[in-house]
């Protein structure tokens, strides 16, 4: 038993000393965190900001600024980058997105389309080539929202935008089910 006692007091104690030089790692390497650290630790300046919708906000910046800056600062912030280069957005930031990003293309790269999807989705699935073939007709410099049914193809989805030179490129985490789970609309 004493045995026993030891070796989980050793592992215990390893798990630490890992943890522990992770950390100094990351802080080391000029906090490199998406490579290293979970993605639930992801600091605001991995997050990308919600680009204002009225061009009022951008003539009266400063009283804005002077009247809640902090609360202003969170909320126009969205997502975690990920290694591959796309944002993973929850349900509720892909909604902010939406609601405040009118050029936001929704891209449902599912085969399921058909069974319903995000309101204003357009449909490429990603598993028999259509995305790859419509890849060179979607337009650039505008962002996208990424989403399926299922993680792998919409991580696959999401790194052929990347790699074709899209940005920003968003996932939404957790996918359809996550969307209808919060109780947002579909069509």
């Amino acid at each position: 038993m004493k045995n026993y006692i030891l070796i989980i007091m050793a592992i215990v104690l390893v798990s630490v000393l890992v943890v522990g030089c992770t950390e100094k790692a990351v802080t080391e390497d000029n906090m490199d965190r998406s490579t290293e650290a979970p993605m639930s630790e992801a600091p605001k300046e991995e997050m990308t900001p919600i680009p204002s919708e009225s061009p009022m906000a951008e003539e009266s910046e400063e009283p804005m600024a002077e009247e809640s800056e902090e609360p202003m600062e969170e909320e126009m912030m969205v997502g975690t980058k990920t290694e591959a280069g796309y944002i993973d957005v929850t349900p509720e930031e892909a909604k902010k997105l939406i609601d405040s990003i009118p050029e936001l293309v929704i891209l449902d790269v599912s085969p399921l389309y058909e069974s319903g999807h995000i309101p204003g989705a357009i449909n490429h699935y990603v598993g028999d080539g259509s995305l790859d073939d419509a890849i060179p007709t979607l337009e650039k410099g505008v962002p996208y929202l990424v989403y399926c049914h299922s993680d792998s193809a919409s991580i696959s989805g999401s790194k052929k935008l990347v790699a074709a030179g899209f940005d920003p490129v968003y996932r939404l985490i957790g996918n359809y089910g996550a969307w209808v789970e919060a109780g947002y609309p579909v069509e």
